[in-house]
Parts: C-alpha cells; structure tokens; sequence
C-alpha cells in the first residue's frame, strides 16, 4: 500500500506542477501548442531532450542488452554526445533562422512539397510501428514486476501486461492531447532529473550492497567477477561491433538528434539560439553520464543473476529493482520510471500530431486552416495513434536479440533514407528532387529486403552505412542525369535571435575529448 501512494503521490505532484506552469499559458495558437510558445530554456529542453530519448526501452532493453553482452553497446550513448555538438554547432542555427516548425518542412524548401510529404508520411508510420508501442510494452513489464498487478487483480500475466499498458496510454495521452509541447516539456524536466537521481541510485546502492559498504569495493567485484563485460570494443561477431563506428552509427546519430522531429522539436521550440545550443550540449553532458543508468546495472544483473535469466533479458533490470531497493522506496522509483515512459510516449504523440497538422493537413487538405483548428486537429490525431499504438504493444514481446536492439534494426527503415537526404540537401547544391525521392524509396527497400526478407550475414549498422553510400550514389548520378537550376539559399526570418551561445565551442571540444577518453581508457583491442 505504500509503495502504491509514493507512486500516487509523485505521479499527481508532476501533474498538478505541470498544470500550475501553464494555467496562463495559451495553448489555442499553433505555436503555443505545437511548439511551446517558443519560450523553452536550455535546462527544459536538455531535461525533455533527455528523457523523451532515455525511457523503458533503454532502462528494460539495454539493461538486458549489457547483462548480457556487457559494455560494448555504450557506443549507442556516448556517440550521442559528438551529434549533439553537430546539431548545435550546424544544424539548429540553420532550423532556427529558417522559422521551422517541423523537419519535413526543410525538405520543401529545399527539394519539393512531394518530397516533405513523403518524409512526414513515414515519420508518421515509425513513431506508430515502431517507438510508441515498444515503449508501452518496456513500460508495462517495469510496472508489472514492482507491482505485481496480474497477481493483485488475479489475472493472466499477458492480460496484466494489456491493463497495464492501457493505463499507460491513457495518462500519457493526457499531456500529450491537452497540454501540447510545453506539457510535455515542463513534465519532462522533473521526469527527467528525477530519472538521473534515480536512476544513478540503483546501482550505487547494488555496489554499496556488494562492497559491504564500499561502493568502490562493490565496483571491483562486479569487475573481478566479469573483466570481460567491460570492454567497450565489440568483437565482429558481437551484438556491437566497434567497426559499426565508423560505417552507418553515427549516420543514424546525426540523424537522431539533429534531425529526428521527436528529439529537435525541444530546440525548434527555445526562445533564442543562446538556449538551443545550451541545451543541446547540456543534452550532450547527460548522455555521457546515463551508461551509469541504463548499461552498469545490466552488468550488475550477471554479478548476482549470472546466466540464469539469459533467455529473459529484458526481465533484468526489473528483478534488479526488486532485489537492491527497499519497498518503501520502489513506489517513487516506479512513479520516475512512470515518467519516462509518459514522456517519451507525450513526446511522440505530440510530434507526430505536429508533423500531421502542418505537413499533411495544413499543407494538403485545408491550406486556410485557422490555429485553432490546427490545434484540435492535432489533438484528434494524438487520440488516434494513442489508441493503435495501445493496441499494437503487446506485439512486440520477444524479440530474440532484446527490445532495444530491435527498436534500432526497425528505426533503420525510415531514419537512413531520410538523412542521406536531409545530408544531401544541407551539404549539396545540385541534388534534384527527383533524386531526392528516388533514393528515399530505394533505401527504404533495400534496407527492408536485405535484413527481414533476404538476410544477409551483415550487422544492420553496416547496412545502414552500405545503404548510405548507394543513397547518395543515386542522387549524384540522377542529378547529373537530369539537373535542375533551382537555387536553395537560408534566409533569416528573424523569429528568435540568432546570437550563439559563448561557450558552444569549449564545451563542444570537452564532449568530443571525454567521447574519445571512454574508448581509450575502456578499450582492449
């Protein structure tokens, strides 16, 4: 019963703050709701940057993913770090001077409308079918395991798994639909620093368990027990190759946080430059230091599971919970991991029914559509795809390689196609539209074709960085086939300021260095 109001009582304190941050806020204007008024601070936006990224599917899959293949898949986070320096020094500057209210839009100004269409149909299809039901499910089994809720309402676990994940939805609906951006925001940020208190408590308090009392001692067990799950360098054979490094990761990393709507919406919406680029960096700074949440107490699991739950990763980080925290403690712990689930969840939703409203139903079906409109627009379309990704969650259950590792080979369908495109129409001047079009349906087949129809003994990194390369040979070829004189120039349209941040480069500098001191530091080649 205590465990159940701590969680209570911290979910409805995030509401009732959430609630009271925007009581005078006007979420009838497009960009009140779609983009937070653009009034968002670099500590916000890091804060919701952080924890629309970092949900169950990183505490649950990679968790189990390092339990058991250890801490060669660091390089999904700390490579993280060099992109963010990339969005911030690059990219969001270009976003910002343009006025955008969604990525898709660029690829207008640059290619064509068909082009933005296209993109922000599938955008629309990957947060459905992939993201926002591995989500629910991640979040379904945390909860499940802490309460025990197919045991209390006496039911099948896989019906308790559906009620839960039910309820999920429904609460994280709610910010999502009702409150906009600057909900989703504004929760995040105490979702999100609760998350990274929390979060780095769970294996401090294993290690302290261990070391009779010495965390650093209970470090050198875990590490004594297993040297080997240290080792950040990827055998070829392995889960992460460390060559994947250098062909198609940091392709999709560039992507992710540069160009990924879900994640760079938090920068479109800062009220400066200054805010953006701090909180992209500040963004940065978190992803560095989160493989103390979502990769350590995997390691941790085979210190005291050891193999025993190998055909059940995914169940590690639960159990973990379980074992090290006190009862009194596991409600509150429940309500943060609660909260990364809603905001990785309200995230998407609000993202999509963003992309929706402007790049499909302002753009193509009503041109004239006044702002309110737009906004229940929005709103209809966030209750649409809360309920068919509610519906599809239960899908996804045992993926063979872990939820997480499953989440990429999907996200590879749709986020390579579109940033060979987006790169092409940054750092080119003669790519077509009709190049453009052509490599985006093309990467999208050879990349479904060669990893769910006709496997090849290729990791699917590789293959993103083998389709990238065919990409832009296609877009270089069929551009010089058929050119184009259309001239693509930024033109300032003096929204927010456009000063840049003091700090952008020295900072930038120190992520690129720590990036690289982990590899060297944690390597065995």
């Amino acid at each position: 019963m205590q465990t159940l109001l701590t969680f209570l009582g911290f979910i409805f304190f995030v509401a009732f703050y959430s609630w009271y941050k925007l009581r005078n806020e006007n979420l009838n204007s497009k960009e009140g709701y779609f983009l937070g008024g653009r009034s968002l601070t670099g500590v916000v936006i890091a804060g919701s940057m952080i924890l629309t990224n970092i949900s169950t599917e990183h505490l649950i899959g990679m968790n189990g993913s390092s339990y058991k293949n250890g801490f060669i898949i660091i390089a999904w986070e700390v490579t993280s770090a060099l992109a963010l320096v990339l969005a911030a020094i690059y990219f969001v500057p270009r976003y910002l001077k343009m006025g955008l209210t969604t990525i898709p839009e660029f690829l207008e100004h640059r290619f064509d409308e068909f082009t933005r269409s296209l993109v922000a149909f599938f955008l629309m299809i990957s947060f459905v079918v992939t993201l926002l039901p591995i989500v629910l499910y991640t979040g379904a089994i945390n909860l499940e395991s802490i309460f025990s809720i197919s045991e209390n309402l006496g039911v099948s676990p896989q019906k308790g798994l559906w009620i839960t994940v039910l309820g999920i939805g429904i609460v994280g609906s709610v910010y999502a639909i009702f409150g906009g951006l600057k909900a989703v925001a504004v929760s995040d940020t105490i979702n999100g620093y609760g998350l990274l208190i929390g979060g780095t408590l769970i294996p401090l308090i294993a290690l302290y368990q261990i070391g009779d009392g010495g965390i650093l001692n209970g470090l050198q067990k875990v590490y004594d027990f297993a040297p080997e799950k240290f080792n950040v360098i990827g055998a070829k054979d392995s889960i992460m190759p460390f060559e994947v490094l250098f062909t198609g990761l940091m392709i999709n990393q560039i992507y992710f946080w540069s160009m990924n709507q879900t994640i760079i919406q938090r920068a479109l919406g800062a009220k400066n430059l200054v805010e953006a680029q701090k909180g992209l960096l500040y963004t940065g700074i978190l992803k560095l230091i989160v493989p103390v949440i979502i990769i350590l107490p995997g390691v941790i699991g085979f210190y005291y599971f050891g193999e025993m739950l190998y055909d059940k990763q995914d169940l590690i980080y639960p159990e973990l919970i379980k074992k090290v925290l006190p009862k009194s403690a596991t409600g509150l712990f429940a309500a943060i991991v609660m909260g990364a689930v809603l905001s990785t969840f309200n995230s998407v939703l609000n993202s999509a029914s963003t992309i929706f409203s402007f790049d499909i139903y302002k753009k193509h079906i009503r041109p004239e559509v006044k702002d309110a409109q737009l906004v229940r627009v929005g709103k209809t379309v966030s209750t649409l795809l809360a309920l068919f990704s509610i519906l599809v969650a239960p899908l996804v259950v045992n993926a063979p390689d872990g939820l997480y590792q499953l989440l990429q080979q999907l996200n590879g369908i749709f986020f390579i196609p579109i940033a060979s495109i987006m790169l092409a129409g940054f750092f080119t001047k003669n790519i077509t539209a009709l190049a453009a079009k052509s490599a985006l349906i093309f990467g999208l087949v050879f990349y479904v074709f060669f990893t769910f129809i006709y496997k090849i003994d290729l990791h699917f990194v590789h293959l993103w960085g083998i389709e990238f390369v065919l990409n832009m040979g296609i877009m270089i070829f069929m551009s010089k086939l058929k050119p184009h004189d259309k001239n693509f120039e930024i033109i300032d349209q003096q929204i927010v300021p456009m000063r840049s941040w003091k700090y952008t480069k020295q900072l930038s500098a120190v992520l690129c260095l720590i990036t690289l001191m982990i590899y060297i530091l944690l390597g065995r080649f």
